[in-house]
């Protein structure tokens, strides 16, 4: 059989992937990392919670400065973390 336009496996996958849905769902999956890299290592080593329920991210952190100091940076985190996933992923920020 011969085929007009084949298209290779991994350009079938690109798309796959590039769907809003799908690309949504995976960098959901890769928040966690975002934030390792938005914080740096001696936050993200305190970060004891780390929940994202209907667009509110639950940050739970160890040490009490630490806590400060995210909760006043909280916009910030929200906008670094939208822009790093490319999409509208969190909403608000609830740091505890």
């Amino acid at each position: 059989m011969k085929r007009n336009s084949p298209k290779l496996i991994g350009d079938i996958l690109k798309e796959f992937f590039e769907r809003p849905y799908i690309a949504r769902q995976i960098a959901e999956g890769r928040l966690p990392e975002y934030w390792r890299e938005i914080v740096g290592e001696h936050i993200a080593s305190l970060t004891t919670e780390f929940r994202l329920e209907r667009g509110i991210l639950y940050i739970g952190i160890a040490s009490g400065v630490a806590r400060q100091e995210m909760f006043y940076r909280r916009d910030e985190l929200m906008m670094r973390l939208n822009d790093r996933a490319k999409f509208r992923i969190v909403n608000a920020i609830i740091i505890r």
